[in-house]
C-alpha cells in the first residue's frame, strides 16, 4: 500500500516538474534543431559579409536609402512569418518544425531578427531614425526577440550577445551599467550634438530681419 502511495506521489511530482519546465515541449536532443543551427551559422556569415559592404559604402545618403528599404522589407517578412506561426500555433520551444511553410516562417523570424540586430548595432543613428518613428515595428521586434530567445538557436552563442546588445541599444530592455555598443563610432556620438544653424527670414516693413536659431538635433 505504502509503495503504491509513493508511486503516485512520484508520478504527480514528475508531472508538475514537467509542466513547469520551459523545455518540456522539446525532446532532450532535437536533431533537426541541431541541423538547423549549423545552417544558421552559415546564414549568419553570409549576412555579415553582405552587411560589410554596406558599412564600407562611404555615402551616408545611400546608407539611409538602402537601410530604409531594407527595414521595410525585413519587418514585412517578420510580420508575415508571425502570422503563419501564430496560425499554426507554433511555439518557439516546440520541436523544430518539419512542415515546409512553418519551417520557412520559423527561419525567417530567427534570421531576420538576428540580422536586424547586426544592422541596429552598426548603424544605430540610421536605425533609430526609422525605428523610433514606427510603433508597429517595436511591438513586432519584441515578439521576434521573445520567440528567438525561446527557440534554443541562440543559447550560449555569440548571436545571443547580439540580441542582448540590440535590445539595450534600442531601449527595449534597460541598459546595463557596463553597456557599450562595440560598433558605435565617434561620428554617431558627435551627430547627437550636431548644431544646426537655421536662418529665419522675417520681413517687417520692407526690411529683412535675420534671426539665427541654434537648435540641437536629437
Amino acid at each position: 500500500m505504502l509503495q503504491s502511495v509513493c508511486a503516485v506521489v512520484v508520478a504527480l511530482a514528475a508531472a508538475a516538474l514537467s509542466s513547469a519546465d520551459p523545455d518540456a515541449h522539446r525532446p532532450r536532443h532535437d536533431s533537426n534543431l541541431e541541423i538547423y543551427k549549423r545552417l544558421f551559422e552559415t546564414k549568419r556569415k553570409d549576412q555579415l559579409n553582405a552587411l560589410k559592404n554596406l558599412v564600407e559604402l562611404n555615402d551616408i545618403n545611400q546608407q539611409y536609402k538602402i537601410i530604409d528599404i531594407m527595414l521595410k522589407g525585413l519587418f514585412k517578412v517578420l510580420e508575415d512569418s508571425r502570422q503563419i506561426l501564430v496560425a499554426a500555433n507554433m511555439q518557439p520551444d516546440d520541436p523544430f518544425p518539419m512542415d515546409d511553410k512553418i519551417k520557412e516562417a520559423y527561419s525567417h523570424v530567427v534570421e531576420n531578427t538576428a540580422f536586424f540586430g547586426d544592422v541596429a548595432l552598426r548603424f544605430p543613428r540610421i536605425v533609430h531614425h526609422y525605428y523610433d518613428r514606427n510603433a508597429d515595428w517595436g511591438g513586432l521586434l519584441r515578439w521576434g526577440l521573445n520567440f528567438c530567445n525561446l527557440t534554443g538557436v541562440f543559447t550560449g552563442g555569440a548571436h545571443q550577445h547580439v540580441l542582448t546588445l540590440m535590445s539595450q541599444e534600442l531601449g527595449i530592455t534597460e541598459k546595463s551599467p557596463d553597456f557599450m555598443n562595440p560598433y558605435r563610432t565617434e561620428r554617431d556620438d558627435v551627430s547627437k550634438m550636431l548644431v544646426v544653424v537655421v536662418v529665419v527670414v522675417v520681413v517687417v516693413a520692407h526690411s529683412a530681419l535675420f534671426c539665427i536659431i541654434i537648435t540641437h538635433v536629437q
